[in-house]
Order: structure tokens, then C-alpha cells, then sequence
């Protein structure tokens, strides 16, 4: 037993590492200053524009590996689901990201689940004891409600049904339902940023973006859902 302990915990560590690593390679490669120049988003745009022309299914399958890469290195949802909406559009971008999302969701919730659970019970458990009666009572729609009103940083969301001993298969499926609105509306607002930058050589100014309905729109629903969730937040993590 102590034997499989130590394991565990060697296993954990070294998943630990290679997220470190992953975050080191990636931000010694691009600098937040370089990633976030307008001539930078632009040239990669026209790059990425390029690509989808000539192969759209190969970059879908980069893209949703990319993603669930992102996850298990613990990274949140909105930047992916950003990017996504950039490179693909709403419809086609919201697809992909929200299957990845949710398939690298699941493969961490598998990894702490066997792992990690002790670590992630000694941690949460006594935070959100109260919500375990909730799962007993119908797994599958407390979780679609769990993923859908949010409010847990997205890695430690994945993480936390350990607690409930919640099944694989209604995570995965509870989390690609309860994500879908979020995801969609962010991958719209990646949709009109590309649109945007298409149209205009130089950075465009707050004035420009936020008059552009292709931006306020989605941007607009995304505010009265994230209001919404957090007075169904308020509900359902109550004691």
C-alpha cells in the first residue's frame, strides 16, 4: 500500500514537471510582449489564414491535440476558445474547442482521479463537502449545472469531482454540454477580433472594437450569462 503510495505521488510529481516545462519552452519562445503585438496577431492571422485555405483538416487536428495538450498543463478555457474562434471561426472553432476542451478535461480528471485524489480530497473536501449529497442525488445534472455556472478556475474544476467519485462518462459529457454556451459566445468574439484585424492595417482602438457588431454582440450575451451564473452560483454552492 505504501508502496503504491509512493508511485502515485512520483507519477503526480513528474506530470508537475512537465507542465513546468511546457510553460518554460512556451514563454521562452514567445514573450507575453510579442504574443500580444498587433503585428504579431496580424502575421499570424495572414499565416494561419493561409493554412486553413490549404489543409483545414490537418490544422483542426493540430489544433485539437494543441488543446488538450493546454488543459493537462492546467491552462484555462477562454484563451484556447479565443484562439480557436480566430483560426476557425464560431461554428467550425467552437467544435473543436469544446471536444478538446472536454477530452483533455477528462483525461486530467482520469489522471487525478487515480493519482491524485488523496492530495485533491485533503485540499477540497471539507470546501465542498456540501455539494456531495447534491451528486448523490442525480450525478449527471448536478455536474452539467456544476460545469455550466463555473466560478472554479478551469484546471481546478477538472480536478475537484474527484471528491464525488463522479463517472467518466457523465464528466465528459456533462462537461461538453455545460461548456458549449460560454465557449461558443468567447469563440464568437475570436471570430470578430479576425474579422476585425482583416479589415484594418493598423491596431484598431477600443471606440472601433466595441462598435463592431461582430464583437459587442457576443461580448454582450457573454456579460448577462456570466450575471446569470453567478446567482445560480450563489444557489448551488450554498451550504
Amino acid at each position: 500500500m505504501e508502496k503504491a503510495k509512493k508511485i502515485k505521488l512520483f507519477i503526480g510529481l513528474f506530470y508537475l514537471m512537465l507542465i513546468g516545462l511546457f510553460l518554460y519552452f512556451f514563454f521562452s519562445k514567445f514573450s507575453i510582449q510579442e504574443i500580444t503585438s498587433y503585428e504579431f496577431i496580424k502575421n499570424n492571422r495572414d499565416y494561419f489564414f493561409e493554412l486553413k485555405q490549404s489543409n483545414l483538416f490537418l490544422l483542426a487536428i493540430i489544433f485539437f491535440l494543441f488543446t488538450i495538450i493546454w488543459v493537462l498543463a492546467a491552462g484555462f478555457g477562454s484563451p484556447v476558445a479565443v484562439f480557436g474562434g480566430f483560426i476557425f471561426g464560431k461554428w467550425i472553432g467552437a467544435l473543436i474547442v469544446i471536444v478538446g476542451l472536454s477530452s483533455g478535461a477528462t483525461l486530467l480528471y482520469f489522471f487525478a482521479n487515480y493519482f491524485l485524489k488523496d492530495l485533491v480530497k485533503e485540499k477540497f473536501l471539507n470546501r465542498f463537502k456540501n455539494l456531495d449529497e447534491k451528486f448523490k442525488k442525480s450525478e449527471f445534472i448536478y455536474l452539467l449545472i456544476y460545469r455550466f455556472i463555473g466560478g472554479i478556475p478551469f484546471a481546478i474544476s477538472n480536478v475537484l469531482p474527484c471528491i464525488f467519485n463522479v463517472k467518466v462518462f457523465n464528466f465528459f459529457w456533462a462537461t461538453m454540454i455545460g461548456i458549449l454556451p460560454q465557449v461558443f459566445l468567447i469563440c464568437s468574439i475570436g471570430s470578430g477580433l479576425e474579422k476585425l484585424i482583416d479589415e484594418n492595417l493598423e491596431a484598431p482602438n477600443i471606440i472601433e472594437l466595441i462598435s463592431s457588431k461582430d464583437i459587442y454582440v457576443p461580448l454582450i450575451i457573454f456579460i448577462l450569462l456570466v450575471i446569470v451564473t453567478i446567482f445560480l452560483r450563489k444557489m448551488f454552492y450554498k451550504k
